[in-house]
């Protein structure tokens, strides 16, 4: 059997902690499905509307009443890495315990490293938090001077900085309860950003790092055999939304990589997951990346669905 690191959309798991409660129910048996096959699994996730949510009530609260204090970023980052493995490890081992399938589940709160010089914080571009019309977008960015940008026609959402991760600082551990048996949840949202500086002590910076770019990292270091990046869609797509729209069974890395410089995929949105998609390839012959939706992930596994990206 294969290890493998499934890495799930925070859109996938709503906008607010009921429903998020709700959903990981639906998504805990798809990912139970894998451990049924005889699979390791890893789980990572997004966390953009949870960050978000959680960032926008501590300034509205440090604005409206005088002993709340501003909540810095990288602590909402941890913040929702710790509400989102609560309500993942739960609904994981329920389902686990239905099947009679006895493992272990844990979060592990996970710091991912970005270099302090990374051109991202000089040009926000990740999408977080609820989404806006054009109107309120505009009075928002007035009143904070933030940056909202439309996102793949949903809406307009605040963007901040994305760098590129570096390394996973728990690493090691994660390696040790994966060898144990265990079903880990790690790098949450992408993990919380931090820099080291001269004294090699960590800082928490302010950004989002992209949960399938740093997933895509964990997954060099754990050198797992399959990267699932599981989104809204069942397979990639050029010319998406369009009458001419052609999903796509199987890419080499050079065909992913000449749809990239065509312009198919939307930054943001799909972009990052080929580009984590071939980064992954890449790293070692035999590796595949699978991108296709939550529910048919099982599906994908056994090759009868889903993108896959192999070299």
């Amino acid at each position: 059997m294969s290890r493998i690191l499934i890495a799930l959309g925070g859109n996938a798991l709503g906008s607010t902690p009921q429903e998020q409660l709700h959903l990981v129910q639906a998504s805990a048996k798809p990912i139970v499905d894998l451990i049924e096959q005889g699979h390791d699994v890893v789980i990572a996730h997004g966390n953009g509307p949870q960050v978000g949510a959680i960032n926008l009530a501590f300034e509205t609260s440090a604005k409206e009443l005088a002993n709340i204090p501003n909540m810095p970023f990288a602590e909402c980052g941890a913040m929702s890495q710790g509400y989102i493995g609560y309500h993942l490890q739960n609904a994981i081992q329920e389902e686990l315990l239905k099947r009679s399938i006895h493992k272990s589940v844990a979060t592990v709160v996970s710091q991912v490293v970005v270099d302090k010089n990374d051109q991202a914080f000089q040009h926000p571009t990740k999408p977080i938090g609820p989404f806006y019309t054009k109107e309120e977008a505009e009075r928002i960015m007035a009143e904070t001077g933030d940056t909202y940008i439309e996102d793949s026609g949903r809406g307009y959402r605040r963007v901040i900085p994305s760098p590129a991760p570096i390394k996973v600082v728990e690493k090691d551990i994660i390696q040790d309860l994966v060898h144990a048996g265990h079903v880990v949840v790690a790098v949450g949202g992408g993990g919380i950003p931090v820099v080291e500086d001269n004294t090699h002590s960590l800082v928490g910076v302010e950004a989002v790092i992209d949960k399938d770019l740093a997933s895509r990292c964990l997954a060099d270091e754990l050198n797992v055999d399959f990267l699932f990046i599981l989104t809204a869609v069942e397979k990639i797509a050029i010319h998406f939304g369009k009458p001419n729209q052609q999903n796509l069974d199987r890419l080499t890395i050079e065909e992913a990589e000449k749809l990239i410089r065509e312009g198919h995929f939307a930054p943001g949105s799909m972009l990052p997951k080929v580009q984590a998609a071939i980064a992954f390839v890449s790293g070692k012959q035999g590796r595949k990346s699978v991108i296709t939706s939550l529910e048919k992930a099982k599906d994908a596994m056994l090759g009868k669905t889903g993108t896959i990206i192999c070299n």
